[in-house]
């Protein structure tokens, strides 16, 4: 897919999400129970940009995302956009909030990686194809 490509289908999940208040299904293999829509600045670019991607609560009700990019060797944009600029605005269902996008590490990522492996045990997969530690961020509402 091309970046083209793959900007004209994120679009159409943004919009898709937005228009059902961040409820019920998202094309034919998503659903917006398990999404949120996450705006972040770009780390070189400065430009504004937003994500859809899925989500976990872990340790009872922490809000985390995964920087898996499906296995791939590098970490996702978006992750280097948050670790440059932590000031993000999380779409959870219909509520909108800023945020902290916070990297978990040492002993805390671990102890999460593994809850997270409990509930989706694909990302086991995902870390072996990568080669590299996967990035887990939680994402703190802002007071």
């Amino acid at each position: 897919m091309t970046t083209e490509q793959r900007n004209a289908l994120n679009q159409q999940v943004i919009d898709q999400f937005r228009e059902q208040g961040g409820t019920g299904p998202i094309g034919e293999m998503m659903h917006a129970d398990r999404m949120v829509l996450l705006t972040h600045t770009g780390a070189r670019t400065g430009t504004r940009r937003t994500t859809p991607m899925g989500f976990w609560r872990l340790d009872g009700d922490r809000v985390c995302v995964v920087a898996s990019n499906m296995g791939a060797v590098h970490a996702p944009d978006w992750y280097h956009n948050v670790v440059a600029h932590p000031e993000v605005t999380v779409e959870l269902g219909a509520e909108r909030y800023a945020a902290t996008a916070v990297p978990v590490t040492g002993a805390e990522r671990d102890r999460l990686w593994a809850e997270l492996l409990t509930a989706a045990p694909f990302f086991a997969d995902h870390e072996k194809q990568a080669g590299r530690t996967i990035p887990l961020v939680e994402l703190r509402r802002r007071p």
